[in-house]
């Protein structure tokens, strides 16, 4: 029986299959090691209900995540899962891994992810090949759910958001003034996934034209950063995974046209590929 879990920050997917079928699909909280620990993760598991049930008969878990991008960051999430998972072969990896086979499967292509955070890496078929991105929240993530939600709170309290726009806001969320905002970020836990919850307010009103300039301003700025630089980015496919690029994926095709960039897939959830992968391979 084998477990794959596709893990960004906010949430994990997960898909469970046994004999090349599906049999189960579910969702966890997302565990990122840069952010939690056993002392999150186990507590996390056994509260779900469908995890209990299986966790005598699983015998392979694939976990890719956010922030699994080296070996001690990935025994982090590997310890917790092998406790939970008593009788099963753990594997963790990074989640661009996992989204470059859902998206590539064998063959060559670029692989980004663009929801709470952003990243990408090149991939000849079988393996990926880091970069020096998926710097976090602070550092980085452009174009991603945290980035966008930044970009709208900054503007709130700049007072440089359309009246429109504002008004939407405060009715949404309630007036918010700076203490507030500050302190949740600076101070709250996983703050960057409540800034990744305000993308929602942009993705709904993706029409507006204020939006769509920062919408496509953002995603041009990953594509610039993220894409531009790999020597065959105007050959190869380049394929997205994330709930970003899914709502705005006319604004993304639109900023891969203008630069000569061929946009494949856009999947919002890459669990569903990555499992038929694995199924084909006969892992399950």
């Amino acid at each position: 029986m084998l477990l794959i879990a596709d893990s960004g920050s906010t949430k994990a997917d997960w898909m469970l299959a046994d004999k090349g079928k599906i049999t189960g699909e579910f969702s966890t909280m997302g565990f990122n090691p840069f952010f939690h620990d056993e002392q999150v993760i186990l507590p996390a598991l056994e509260a779900s209900e469908p995890m209990m049930k299986i966790r005598d008969e699983v015998k392979q878990v694939k976990f890719y995540g956010a922030g699994c991008s080296s070996v001690d960051r990935n025994e982090i999430i590997a310890s917790a899962m092998r406790k939970f998972f008593k009788n099963a072969e753990v594997l963790v990896d990074h989640d661009v891994l996992g989204s470059a086979i859902a998206t590539c499967g064998d063959e060559k292509g670029i692989a980004c992810i663009v929801g709470t955070g952003s990243n990408s890496c090149y991939y000849d078929g079988s393996k990926v090949y880091h970069n020096n991105y998926g710097l976090g929240y602070i550092l980085g993530d452009e174009g991603s759910g945290s980035y966008f939600g930044k970009l709208l709170l900054t503007r709130y309290l700049y007072e440089q958001l359309p009246k429109d726009l504002v008004a939407d806001f405060e009715k949404e969320y309630g007036k918010m003034d700076k203490n507030f905002i500050i302190n949740r970020v600076y101070h709250g836990e996983d703050s960057n996934v409540w800034l990744a919850s305000f993308a929602r307010f942009m993705t709904q009103r993706k029409e507006h034209g204020w939006v769509q300039a920062a919408a496509y301003k953002g995603l041009g700025e990953f594509l610039d950063l993220y894409v531009v630089h790999y020597a065959d980015y105007k050959k190869l496919p380049v394929h997205f995974v994330g709930s970003v690029a899914h709502f705005l994926e006319d604004i993304l095709r639109k900023a891969g046209a203008d630069r000569e960039i061929k946009i494949g897939r856009i999947l919002k959830q890459p669990i569903n590929g990555m499992m038929d992968y694995f199924i084909a391979k006969g892992l399950s």
